[in-house]
């Protein structure tokens, strides 16, 4: 006969001594006192250079206005413009090139960096000269990118020395392309940083069974380190996101003159919002327009941000 099933008292965890009292302590109560102070002048400023002009933004674009007289209300008009608008279809399309095709690259000779850096000596040195045009001013780097690809620069030369010829115009007819490969070579450097910085961590260990087993340098990186890499991975992919809409400064620097603005086949967003406002290309200021222009644009990211984060979201590997 079986014997009655006996109800198990289940135990509860013992509370840690001294939880309570640690959480309404002297020193508890000292922290919530010195929360606000430290955390409101950030927050202010935040609110007023960040969370202010993004909501005046928003206000401004149902507007036309040009920046000194009142405002007139236009609605939703602002933006049904810009769909017929075939130079902010053009700069948005830059932009998306910039975000997908740049990013895409940027981040596939990163990797490959970071491949050929991880078991290099003196990776220290060679990952401080990559990272060394991201921190130089854009402005410079437009000059010698012009140096580079004028006329009768130095790849025109080692054109000539190679191939013979003059070389192409690339400064007239491949403008976008040369930009595009700019703003690779600016950016390689730190996401070349980013990454390492996710691969230095992973145990060597892992890679000395790759090599007793026979792996490929594909597999070794297919299967170890971008599982493993793969949380700062996804930052970094955001972080690129977000900083593709701002670009502005090299793109300017290197496609405008003196006295005028690139021509708009290589626009992106920034550089249209910029056009219709300060950059003399249009009669008058539109604020309005380009307010519009930019919360739309804006609007979009948002999207890619959060798509791209939900695509990329992974359980976290311990190792």
């Amino acid at each position: 006969m079986a014997a009655p099933a006996v109800p198990v008292a289940v135990a509860r965890p013992a509370r840690r001594a001294g939880a309570g009292a640690a959480a309404s302590g002297p020193l508890a109560r000292r922290r919530r006192q010195i929360f606000w102070p430290f955390l409101l002048p950030a927050l202010v400023l935040y609110l007023v250079f960040f969370i202010g002009p993004t909501l005046a933004s928003v206000w401004i674009s149902f507007h036309r206005w040009n920046g000194i007289s009142a405002m007139e209300p236009r609605g939703f008009q602002n933006y049904l413009l810009l769909l017929d608008d075939s130079i902010f279809l053009t700069s948005f399309a830059n932009t998306m090139i910039i975000l997908f095709g740049v990013g895409a690259t940027t981040f596939a000779v990163s990797f490959a960096f970071t491949m050929v850096l991880r078991e290099m000596r003196g990776k220290k040195i060679v990952r401080s000269v990559l990272f060394f045009p991201y921190i130089v001013a854009p402005l410079v780097l437009s000059i010698l990118w012009g140096f580079l690809f004028s006329s009768d620069g130095l790849v025109n030369k080692a054109w000539a020395a190679i191939a013979g010829g003059t070389g192409p115009n690339w400064l007239s007819d491949h403008l976008f392309l040369i930009v595009a490969i700019g703003l690779v070579w600016i950016n390689t450097g730190f996401y070349t940083t980013v990454i390492m910085a996710g691969v230095d961590r992973i145990p060597p260990e892992l890679y000395e069974d790759c090599s007793l087993a026979g792996a490929t340098a594909w597999q070794r990186f297919r299967y170890v380190t971008l599982p493993l890499s793969w949380d700062v991975v996804a930052t970094a992919a955001v972080i690129w996101t977000i900083s593709s809409l701002k670009i502005f400064e090299f793109i300017y620097a290197f496609g405008g003159t003196p006295n005028d603005m690139p021509t708009p086949e290589i626009w992106n967003s920034a550089l249209f919002v910029y056009g219709n406002t300060f950059g003399n290309r249009v009669p008058q200021f539109q604020f309005g327009y380009a307010s519009a222009a930019a919360v739309a644009t804006l609007a979009v990211i948002i999207v890619l941000v959060v798509l791209l984060r939900r695509l990329m979201r992974r359980e976290a590997v311990q190792f």
